[in-house]
């Protein structure tokens, strides 16, 4: 059990917005833990929306589940590794780091029980992380293991000066070859997962190019200037072309089921940035899992279809 003084930084924040940046989860995992009991203010009764006042003390009473071990993701695979970063390949299902709430996989740890030293620098349970990638979402990601790596690439990252590329599978056809999209993103008031394009949001800024159209869907090339969650989910959503696998933001359930598809066609496949101790540009990039490589397959072979009964007609 621990008791913290409300931040000054924090008064008049909605208790679950305040201890969702106090605990650095989720808005949603903190209005859990305050219905749970597991987080409440010492002198008076608050629900989830009560307003943290000055003078407030927050009392913080976690449930102990460190009994049960964190599950190892074996099969991640290390696409780079010197002894200041190492990139792997996440697959689907597994988190970037431990969260309130979150049971299952997670980058860091399963690096750490690989025995590969990451630096300690970070907040406790996220050392060494300078980027994430969603748990939906598979590809590089990128942990520092010296505290050099850590401070430079937090620094490349926030500064986007790091490139981050990812290929999405869209739903219909769009209309340019390439495009930019500008728009700001914030959280959607209808829930605490989504996300939605809001003048009251953050700036963020997409860029796409297409690599391939198969009539019912195109796959594209994505870079971010920012990185915003659900960025490329919700830009896409936005302009009427959400990514295939994706009913959160508006994608047909049944095209996805269709394709035997069970989450957003959504993969980071290249990272281009410095070294952070010898300043040369490096490249790494990867393959996709099997069950995107599936799902391009089956749309390759019924464009392929489509076309030549188009030109029988």
């Amino acid at each position: 059990m621990s008791m913290v003084p409300a931040p000054d930084a924090l008064i008049g924040k909605r208790l679950d917005v305040a201890i969702a940046k106090m605990m650095g989860v989720s808005r949603s995992q903190a209005a859990e833990l305050i219905e749970s009991g597991q987080v409440s203010l010492l002198t008076r009764h608050a629900d989830k929306s009560a307003k943290l006042l000055a003078g407030d003390i927050v009392d913080l009473e976690l449930h102990d589940e460190q009994e049960v071990p964190e599950p190892v993701c074996d099969e991640m695979e290390i696409v780079y590794e010197d002894d200041d970063i190492v990139v792997v390949n996440k697959p689907v299902g597994v988190a970037a780091h431990a969260s309130v709430g979150w049971t299952g996989p997670t980058v860091l740890g399963s690096l750490l029980a690989r025995g590969v030293h990451i630096t300690s620098m970070g907040a406790a349970g996220r050392q060494g992380i300078v980027s994430r990638l969603d748990v939906g979402t598979s590809g590089l990601m990128l942990v520092c293991k010296s505290d050099l790596a850590y401070k430079e690439m937090r620094r490349q990252f926030a500064q986007h000066e790091v490139k981050k590329t990812y290929h999405a599978i869209v739903q219909g056809n769009l209309k340019q070859d390439k495009a930019t999209i500008e728009a700001p993103i914030g959280r959607a008031k209808v829930s605490d997962f989504r996300f939605t394009v809001t003048p009251a949001g953050k700036s963020a800024v997409t860029h796409w190019d297409v690599l391939e159209r198969f009539g019912d869907a195109t796959l594209v090339s994505v870079n971010l200037e920012t990185g915003r969650t659900h960025q490329i989910r919700v830009h896409f959503s936005s302009i009427g072309h959400p990514l295939v696998g994706d009913p959160m933001y508006g994608a047909n359930p049944k095209f996805s089921q269709e394709l035997g598809l069970e989450r957003q066609w959504l993969n980071a496949t290249m990272l281009d940035f410095r070294h952070p101790r010898t300043h040369i540009w490096q490249h790494v990039e990867c393959g996709y899992p099997s069950d995107l490589r599936h799902v391009l397959d089956v749309l390759r072979t019924t464009s392929a279809a489509q076309r030549a009964a188009d030109e029988m007609k």
